[in-house]
């Protein structure tokens, strides 16, 4: 299991546009993808403006390749991007063990 981290930096004035437009794109463009196995987004307490979506993946080649390689990528950049104050930050994390 691949986890993408995207660390998104918005205007906070938009949160309430932005967080019905990731949900869309998540739900309508992301999740019919090749290996998606879900996502979760969170909302910064500190820092206004500040998310960090998570994306888990199969495996990377299915985010890398599957995805941003497709049309799909750009479908949902054109819903979220609109939003995006500069180019999120996006890391790929391994899940090396997790407490349900």
């Amino acid at each position: 299991m691949i986890l993408e981290h995207a660390d998104i930096r918005i205007d906070p004035a938009n949160a309430a546009a932005f967080e019905e437009a990731v949900q869309r794109g998540l739900e309508t463009v992301i999740a019919q993808s090749q290996g998606y196995h879900g996502h979760k987004v969170n909302r910064s307490i500190e820092s206004p403006g500040r998310y960090i979506v998570t994306i888990f993946w199969a495996t990377l080649d299915d985010h890398m390749v599957g995805f941003r390689q497709s049309p799909a990528f750009t479908q949902w950049r054109a819903i979220v991007g609109p939003f995006f104050l500069q180019p999120p930050t996006v890391e790929h994390m391994e899940l090396v063990c997790q407490a349900d």
